[in-house]
């Protein structure tokens, strides 16, 4: 009885194992290698998948999924025979379980041997300048070549990015004085520029402020003629409307003869010949002017002169 219990459970343990063994579940953006006897039979997808227990087995798992990979440094020589240490990065997917599977060893490893091969075969076409400024250029023939190669792999390569173009470090010390002095020089030519920039608006500045006080003087002159030729035209026509006669004339012309002479440039200032009419016609209006209202002062007669005696 006791036998048979234990036959039993082996049963139910082979039972579940086999189950175990022929139900089969594969994850998303993944898929399994099956082999019958060693040989390739299909390819599991996800979901659930069932198998023949202990005939068929499952030899490999792969994630198809897009995967990054980074490389180590490479140091690699350029055309003008410089050392420099590239870092790459690489993101493939994997299209093909089976051509993945069997037809290389191990992809990682080929797709690593294969971007270095490929970066010597680049950088030894240029030189080092143009391999610091030609990052695209590099990533795009590297994709190129290794999507052309991994094609029969199973093994699509979107990108490549090259982490870090390293240089010796005495080119380094070299590259780090030539930008210095760059800057340097470009500094210099932004302060000279401000300079020149900043006297050009001075300048301008000053011409505009001369034009606008040149205009501005003009405008008051040409103001100030205007008022004192309207103040004689109004002087004239009052004195024309008035009627004056000479005496008062005569006298109007004596008292602006002070403030002729007004002034401390007035060094030296011309009589008129007209002053002595004037004269003449003011001493004419005081003589004939009598103070108690009786009329003209008769002018007082020269003594007659006696001729010299004769001898």
């Amino acid at each position: 009885m006791e036998s048979i219990i234990i036959v039993l459970i082996i049963l139910v343990v082979l039972v579940f194992i086999a189950l175990f063994k022929t139900i089969q579940v594969i994850p998303q953006a993944s898929a399994a290698i099956v082999e019958r006897f060693g040989r390739y039979t299909r390819t599991l997808n996800a979901g659930l998948n069932i198998v023949v227990p202990f005939i068929d087995t499952i030899r490999n798992r792969i994630d198809l999924r897009e995967q990054v990979v980074p490389f180590p440094p490479q140091p690699v020589i350029t055309q003008d025979n410089l050392v420099v240490n590239i870092d790459t990065v690489i993101y493939y997917q994997v299209t093909d379980a089976r051509a993945a599977t069997y037809e290389v060893a191990s992809y990682i490893q080929a797709i690593e041997q294969l971007t270095v091969t490929t970066l010597r075969n680049i950088i030894g076409g240029m030189d080092l300048e143009r391999t610091l400024t030609s990052r695209e250029e590099i990533n795009a023939a590297l994709r190129g070549v290794l999507d052309e190669a991994t094609g029969k792999w199973g093994i699509r390569v979107n990108r490549v990015e090259l982490k870090a173009i390293e240089p010796p470090t005495s080119i380094q010390d070299s590259m780090e004085k030539q930008m210095r002095a760059d800057r340097d020089k470009r500094a210099a030519i932004l302060q000279a520029e401000g300079v020149r920039q900043s006297e050009i608006l001075t300048a301008e500045g000053q011409k505009q402020s001369a034009i606008l006080r040149a205009e501005g003087e003009a405008k008051a002159a040409a103001l100030r003629a205007e008022g004192e030729a309207q103040a004689i035209r109004v002087v004239f026509e009052s004195i024309h409307a008035g009627d004056p006669d000479q005496k008062l004339l005569s006298y109007q012309y004596l008292q602006m003869l002070p403030k002729i002479a007004e002034g401390d440039a007035n060094k030296l200032w011309i009589v008129p010949s007209e002053i002595g009419d004037a004269l003449k016609g003011l001493g004419g209006a005081i003589g004939n002017f009598n103070p108690a209202g009786g009329g003209t002062i008769p002018k007082p007669s020269s003594p007659e002169r006696q001729a010299p005696p004769i001898d």
